[in-house]
């Protein structure tokens, strides 16, 4: 990583956004972000599970400078009538990689067949990466971990740092 990662954490539920339950997730991607990246925190939220909130504030966290590195989002990618996290994300997101949701849904697969439940999507919109992890803190957190070895890489690709694939001949 040839700079510290700048970092937003959108968490997405109707419930924490009233202040009827505590948000785990949100936290504990933070916390993991640090652990893992040294990554400075610059953004976070809490919204309810409505498509053009979460939209908005995906924009406005992308237009920022200088830019964010990579946005999170934890919640609204399942099944539920008011998950919308995934579609809104794709309204904003410019080029999509489903790769990677492929790859993190792969590795946790392995512990769980619950993985292959999340609608989550990952793209990039300007110079910033986004993806989009379920709600819960187990599951958010284990989706980040299983990208862990590549986000770094995949950043400084994105931030145009990596002209090639990185690998020695």
């Amino acid at each position: 990583m040839s700079k510290t990662m700048r970092v937003a954490v959108l968490t997405v539920s109707d419930r924490c956004s009233r202040g009827q339950a505590e948000d785990t997730s949100g936290p504990a991607l933070q916390a993991l972000c640090r652990k893992c990246f040294q990554a400075d925190i610059v953004e976070i939220g809490c919204v309810p599970d409505d498509p053009e909130t979460i939209e908005a504030t995906l924009r406005t966290w992308v237009a920022l400078e200088p830019p964010i590195d990579l946005i999170l989002t934890t919640g609204g990618t399942g099944l539920s009538p008011r998950d919308h996290t995934p579609e809104a994300a794709m309204r904003v997101i410019e080029r999509p990689h489903p790769a990677l949701m492929e790859l993190a849904r792969l590795r946790c697969g392995e512990k769980t067949a619950r993985a292959y439940l999340s609608r989550g999507v990952a793209g990039a919109a300007r110079s910033s990466l986004i993806i989009t992890l379920p709600g819960s803190q187990r599951g958010s957190t284990e989706n980040l971990e299983a990208l862990i070895d590549i986000l770094p890489h995949a950043i400084d690709t994105l931030r145009g740092d990596i002209v090639d694939d990185g690998r020695t001949s």
